[in-house]
């Protein structure tokens, strides 16, 4: 007998849904989280607090940022509203090349980054699961958009996404609640880029902020403060939606300060049999067994798990073979194409902070057809006129400079461009020697660089970004081309890839580690390609087809 039927590591968005997907379908599961419990609604100590009522007035203490939060401090959601909602560098410290750093954001609490992510939810496209074996670049997916539609499906169904159905083949269309609205700045963009270039298309994000209220959650009020915590549960987090669903079934066991440092693994069955455990706070090791484990803790954490789960079968880390593990690792390319003040819209204004970007989809290289550039790049883009804060950059003393404050400002726009990144052998992940973090776990290290394509590819975007601004007479205030550091997206990819062959891949199609089939990895580090787009929504409808899968071959007799 086992101590669950599953084991779930991690309560992020890909382990919130695994937790979900399993204690529905019947099974006994344990969610294990490395961080402290935070309580939907009550936990969200600063989701109200104002300005005035914090020490430095939201921008929070610049001695205690550099000092204990410098690689989180340099990312977006960060402040003196968010911060504890991020990992302290200091106590989990990580090693990285020098001439080539890459920004590592977290964050270990209960709902891990589901409390801050961008939500962003855009399906993969049978052009994107294609494209490793279109261009040679990478495996081929063991998987196309058919495999995942019905539980994309699923997916947007439970969480509610916002947005537009724009029937673009590269971009699928979901199931959505009511889009959120295009400003008139953004409805004149939308209105000249489509009429100079039909084939290229402006439209709402597919955010997963509710517009129609769901059971147990209001609709989205418009603060644009989702990375304090929303009690209102308006946007996707663990707290809000999944976890509330695995509770309700009285099969979940939830257990919070402890860190998974090991699967361990029976080489008489070829099988995991449970994992190995931390206790955060008293430092006491423990086991936990299972029938079936979900690894869900973010890309690098999972493939941590797998290294540190080395075993006279695999003494180079569970499921690892032939030296693919940690490999493959990616990240979008990101970088401002374009930050412009647009004139003669100042009639215009608008009400409430929309939580959510205006988009322009891939337009370029459709048919995989080009070949001095490979795959390709997509836009997300805000307007808002400049508030009281423009007054940084005004002379001024007295009743007239504050009435100039009163008044909003110019129109400001911001093009940023997501650009594919190519699978690389040299991207990996590793463990540190001789390096520990908190609760004495290796560090991780993680060597990463943007190559020559991933480059090209963004100064085709700043090209493009600088001729479609142009059509409302924009002045354009920087430009770049230049890819921010390795993690500025946030998008963790790889390092456990999906794929057909055992030798040159970890996971098959089912998310199951070759010669291991009862550990399934679900997260980010399951990916064999970035496509363009954000890819949490993937993961989700990965995890969710994964958990069913599991559970039939368990009722099967086969796990």
């Amino acid at each position: 007998m086992t101590d669950f039927d599953a084991i779930v590591i991690g309560s992020g968005i890909s382990g919130g849904w695994a937790a979900k997907e399993l204690t529905e379908r019947g099974l006994k599961v344990m969610m294990i989280e490395r961080g402290p419990m935070i309580e939907h609604g009550s936990g969200y100590v600063t989701e109200t607090t104002a300005p005035w009522d914090l020490p430095y007035r939201g921008f929070g203490d610049p001695r205690l940022f550099e000092r204990d939060y410098a690689v989180q401090s340099q990312g977006m959601g960060f402040d003196e509203w968010t911060y504890r909602h991020f990992v302290s560098d200091a106590q989990h410290p990580y090693q990285t090349s020098e001439t080539d750093p890459f920004s590592w954001r977290r964050g270990y609490q209960l709902g891990g980054k589901s409390l801050l992510w961008g939500r962003q939810c855009y399906r993969m496209s049978d052009l994107d699961f294609g494209a490793n074996a279109a261009d040679g670049h990478g495996v081929d997916w063991p998987i196309r958009y058919a495999d995942l539609s019905p539980w994309y499906d699923h997916v947007e169904d439970f969480i509610g996404v916002s947005g537009s159905r724009d029937g673009l083949p590269q971009l699928p269309d979901g199931v959505y609640q009511p889009p959120m609205a295009l400003n008139p700045l953004e409805l004149e963009i939308k209105a000249r880029v489509e009429a100079r270039w039909p084939d290229r298309r402006v439209t709402i994000g597919r955010t997963s902020n509710l517009t129609e209220p769901k059971p147990g959650r209001a609709k989205c009020q418009y603060r644009s403060i989702c990375a304090r915590g929303c009690s209102y549960g308006a946007y996707f987090s663990t707290q809000s939606s999944t976890l509330p669903a695995a509770q309700a079934t009285g099969r979940l066991t939830l257990r919070t300060d402890a860190v998974v440092d090991r699967i361990l693994h029976d080489p008489a069955t070829g099988r995991a049999t449970g994992v190995e455990i931390i206790d955060t706070q008293s430092e006491e090791r423990s086991r936990v067994t299972a029938r079936v484990i979900f690894s869900c803790a973010g890309t690098i954490n999972s493939v941590g798990v797998l290294l540190r789960s080395a075993s006279e079968a695999f003494p180079h880390g569970l499921g690892n073979t032939n030296d693919v593990l940690g490999r493959y690792f990616m990240d979008h390319a990101l970088t401002a194409s374009v930050i412009a003040e647009i004139p003669g819209f100042d009639e215009h204004i608008y009400f409430g902070n929309r939580p959510a970007p205006f988009i322009i989809p891939r337009f370029v290289n459709l048919a995989n057809a080009e070949r001095d550039v490979l795959r390709g790049y997509s836009y997300q883009a805000v307007t808002y006129r400049r508030g009281w804060p423009k007054g940084f950059n005004i002379a001024g003393v007295g009743a007239d400079y504050k009435d100039q404050l009163h008044a909003p400002g110019p129109w400001i726009l911001f093009l940023g461009a997501f650009a594919e990144t190519l699978p690389n052998a040299e991207n990996r992940i590793t463990l540190a020697p001789n390096a520990v973090e908190a609760n004495g776990l290796p560090q991780m290290r993680i060597d990463f660089r943007y190559g020559a394509n991933e480059r090209a590819l963004l100064a085709r975007a700043q090209a493009e970004a600088q001729a479609m601004v142009g059509l409302v007479g924009a002045k354009i205030l920087s430009t770049s081309a230049e890819p921010g550091p390795g993690g500025s997206a946030v998008h963790e990819m790889g390092g456990a890839r999906m794929g057909r062959d055992p030798a040159t891949s970890i996971l098959n199609g089912r998310n199951q580690i070759h010669g291991v089939d009862n550990v399934f990895v679900t997260d980010g580090a399951a990916m064999a390609s970035t496509a363009c787009q954000n890819p949490s929504l993937t993961y989700m409808a990965m995890t969710a087809r994964a958990a069913a899968f599991a559970v039939e071959q368990m009722q099967a007799g086969a796990l």
